[in-house]
C-alpha cells in the first residue's frame, strides 16, 4: 500500500498515511463498514444525496467527540438531501454507545475497523497507529468529491467554516 509522509502529526510527531487521497473533482472511492448494528454499510447507499464524511481517530477521544457534537447539530438543519457520516476506527458497539449517551441523531456511525476500506480507499489510516487521520470530505449528489479537508495536527479540529461552506456549495 502506497504511504504517504509529511501530511499530519500527532502533537508534534509525524505520521505515516496509508493509501491514496483521492482527487477534489473526481468521482468518491467507494468503501464499507460497519453500523452499530453489525450490518454492512456502503457508500452506494448515500447515491443521489450529499455527502458529508468526518474521518476522526475514536470517538472516545475529547476532540473527535466535539467533531461529532458539532456535525450532529449541523447535520439537523442541512436537510433531508444530506447524510452525514462519522467514520472512525472504533468498534461498531463504542459507537453506538458513544452515540446514546451524547443524544447524537443526526449522524450515521460507520465503524472501519474490521476491513480498514474506507482509511485505505482515502489515504487516511494511519500506518503508526490503525486509527483514522482527522478529516472532513464532501460529496456531492453526482457521486464527485467536491472537498475534503485534511487536518494537519490530529488532535486539532477541522475547520469548521470552511467544511460548511463546502457543504452548501455541493447543495
Amino acid at each position: 500500500m502506497h504511504e504517504r509522509h509529511g501530511f499530519i502529526t500527532f502533537k508534534g510527531a509525524p505520521l505515516t498515511l496509508l493509501g491514496n487521497a483521492p482527487e477534489v473533482g473526481k468521482p468518491a472511492p467507494p468503501f464499507t463498514g460497519l453500523r452499530g448494528d453489525l450490518s454492512p454499510f456502503s457508500l452506494s447507499e448515500t447515491a443521489g444525496k450529499t455527502v458529508v464524511i468526518n474521518s476522526v481517530p475514536s470517538l472516545d477521544t475529547a476532540v473527535c467527540a466535539a467533531q461529532a457534537r458539532r456535525f450532529n447539530v449541523e447535520a439537523a438543519g442541512l436537510g433531508a438531501d444530506v447524510k452525514v457520516l462519522v467514520v472512525s476506527m472504533d468498534l461498531p458497539f463504542a459507537q453506538s454507545r458513544f452515540c446514546s449517551t451524547e443524544g447524537i441523531t443526526n449522524l450515521v456511525t460507520v465503524s472501519d475497523h474490521r476491513d480498514a476500506s474506507f482509511g485505505s480507499a482515502y489515504g487516511l489510516l494511519i500506518k503508526e497507529l490503525r486509527l483514522l487521520a482527522r478529516a472532513v470530505l464532501v460529496i456531492g449528489k453526482d457521486g464527485v468529491l467536491r472537498y475534503q479537508q485534511l487536518v494537519p495536527e490530529v488532535a486539532q479540529e477541522p475547520d469548521y467554516a470552511a467544511a460548511l461552506a463546502a457543504i452548501k456549495a455541493a447543495l
